[in-house]
């Protein structure tokens, strides 16, 4: 199944029942007064935060989702049943804008449950309107329709560190060697199409991000769509590969593209990661380093084929939960 991190749906509260005309009968005395119920209100609609990044992509198919109506209003002064609520659970991080009114709702914590969709309310029965001047009243209302909006739904992932780089720059086997996830890997530019997620020990969360271009805040390449889903890391780490005969103009490439797309991401924490260490010799990793130091990076070495390196960086990352 396709990953899928943006989707519009239809939707629609309930409907309140109907409020009825009903008259209590009791023995001996046919008409004893009004007795009809009120309509009972439509269900709401409800948003819910679940730990599935792959849960917009089951709704493909399912575009259109709507809460119980209300049941009409009963004899004997019973009020009609409420509709069934409806809760439609979304990934952590998604932000749900009703496109009628504009209004945002975000989900930030697992369990999280917010009302978006209110259901109508039910009809009055003729019992209401009953009065001393009104004694045998022959009104009762109408249910009203509940809310309904489309929707729409993005997906911004949540991750304590985001994978950020040209494509190519060992971004996902360094995921993969880190946390034992099992994202594809590839000898191609953008093997990386969809954003992959690992686990550090210790519950540490890291974000592979699909390589980035030049021109990506504007909408090249595939990286574009993704740049936000390093919005709410609270680190960057930027790979650059050491197979680059140009490791400080590739990373300035990826800053310009970060700066472009949003001032405040430019301004997280980043470290930068050289990764295929093993491409170079000392001297020329000596002085890449040197040069990266030189412009204010916290810098360091790995590749997968050193456990030594990998554990070093692991050991950083988990540093600052």
């Amino acid at each position: 199944m396709a990953f899928v991190d943006e989707l519009s749906i239809e939707a629609s509260a309930g409907k309140g029942g109907d409020g009825v005309v009903r008259w209590l009968h009791l023995k001996g005395k046919e008409y004893s007064g009004p007795a009809g119920g009120n309509g009972g209100n439509g269900g709401d609609i409800y948003i819910h935060a679940v730990r599935d990044i792959a849960l917009l992509g089951r709704y493909r198919g399912e575009k259109s989702f709507k809460a119980g109506d209300g049941q009409d209003g009963q004899s004997y002064s019973m009020e009609g049943k409420q509709g069934k609520d409806l809760i439609i659970d979304l990934p952590v991080g998604s932000i749900v804008r009703n496109e009628h009114t504009n209004e945002e709702f975000e989900l930030l914590v697992e369990d999280e449950k917010k009302l978006i969709l209110k259901g109508g309310r039910g009809g009055a029965g003729n019992e209401a309107f009953k009065s001393s001047v009104n004694t045998s009243p022959m009104e009762c209302t109408p249910g009203a329709a509940g809310e309904a909006a489309r929707l729409h739904i993005e997906l911004r992932l949540f991750a304590d560190a985001g994978f950020v780089g040209l494509p190519n720059a060992g971004k996902t086997s360094l995921l993969n060697a880190l946390t034992n996830a099992h994202a594809k890997v590839g000898a191609y530019a953008f093997t990386t199409l969809d954003p992959n997620l690992g686990v550090l020990p210790g519950g540490y969360i890291l974000a592979d991000i699909p390589g980035l271009i030049e021109g990506a805040s504007g909408g090249k390449g595939l990286g574009a769509k993704f740049l936000r889903h390093v919005a709410r890391t609270r680190e960057l780490i930027h790979c650059v590969s050491l197979e680059s005969e140009t490791p400080i103009e590739d990373y300035q490439t990826v800053r310009g593209e970060l700066e472009q797309f949003s001032a405040e991401l430019a301004k997280k924490p980043e470290i930068v990661v050289l990764t295929k260490s093993d491409t170079r010799e000392p001297e020329q990793i000596q002085a890449i380093v040197a040069a990266f130091k030189k412009i204010g990076k916290e810098t360091l070495l790995v590749t997968v084929l050193d456990d030594q390196s990998l554990k070093a960086l692991s050991d950083r990352l988990s540093a600052v939960l």
